[in-house]
């Protein structure tokens, strides 16, 4: 586009600076960490969908011959104690941690994201008494209230999942009805008000909207959270029944093996800390993301 001409004196033209585009697009500040981050994910999910697909070998069966053996072509990723394949029990135990953190996040998200959402809307006295509630709950150890649940429930899969889920229902309440509270007091809320929109018109389409975003954000480092309480779980011996392999199962099993074979205990290590990382990046990235639009709004 031309520059715009302007008169500046009688007779005189000067050429005013050219007009920066409005739909030219932002610098993607996201950066080569961000997508390494969200390729180890991707990688990560893959093996946990399709473990049972991949060419990698039985994670349960051992094998004496191959007792601790290092890397090599036959185990990549070495050999436990019992010669079990390391890089096949990391892929099988991606299941286990990416399905306790998913069910867990869903469960806080759903449940706890639409109190939150709810009384933060509506206010008043359902609101001291939600709170309240959710004070109570949070005014209980959580680990000990798990550990309870536990023995008294049984340790499936399904079971922890859905235990870890709603002891997070308090925590998601409380991200959600803050957001709730700063979102409502917005110009496209109050301008919303002004032009007659019912009250669920609003709380549907102003609201939840917004508040699904930060939720969403917060849920992703919620999960590396959970993969960790999976894991010291594992460890403890509490998460699911043994042979099945969990990441926090296998450094429990190679403790005894540090000092001759330490690759053991760093291969499960490093998995379930590069997982834990990725997420808190791309939930703090996608966190930051999130304010910049409500910002621009």
């Amino acid at each position: 586009m031309a520059d715009l001409q302007l008169l500046d004196e009688p007779g005189v033209v000067v050429a005013a600076p050219a007009a920066v585009p409005v739909a030219r697009k932002r610098r993607d500040k996201r950066g080569l960490a961000f997508w390494l981050a969200v390729a180890w994910l991707g990688t990560v999910a893959f093996c946990a969908v399709f473990a049972t697909m991949l060419p990698v070998d039985d994670p349960i069966l051992p094998d004496v011959s191959s007792k601790l053996e290092g890397f090599s072509a036959a185990h990549p990723l070495g050999a436990d104690g019992l010669g079990r394949d390391q890089l096949s029990r990391l892929v099988h135990g991606a299941r286990v941690s990416l399905t306790v953190s998913l069910v867990a996040v869903l469960v806080g998200t759903v449940v706890g994201g639409t109190l939150g959402t709810t009384v933060g809307f509506v206010r008043g006295r359902t609101e001291l008494l939600v709170m309240a509630g959710i004070d109570v709950m949070l005014a209980f150890p959580g680990l000990i209230l798990l550990l309870v649940l536990l023995a008294y429930v049984g340790r499936s899969l399904t079971t922890i999942a859905l235990i870890v889920g709603l002891l997070s229902v308090p925590v998601y309440t409380r991200v959600a009805r803050a957001n709730t509270l700063a979102i409502a007091q917005r110009e496209f809320v109050h301008a919303a008000e002004v032009l007659g929109a019912r009250r669920r018109r609003i709380l549907f389409r102003e609201i939840i909207p917004n508040v699904a975003l930060s939720v969403a954000a917060f849920a992703l480092v919620a999960m590396g959270v959970v993969i960790v309480l999976e894991g010291a779980l594992a460890f403890l011996g509490l998460s699911v029944e043994a042979p099945d392999p969990t990441w926090g199962g296998m450094i429990s099993d190679s403790k005894r093996h540090m000092s001759d074979a330490p690759h053991v205990a760093l291969v499960p290590s490093a998995a379930m800390f590069l997982t834990v990382l990725s997420l808190n990046f791309v939930g703090d990235v996608l966190r930051r993301g999130f304010d910049t639009r409500d910002a621009n709004l």
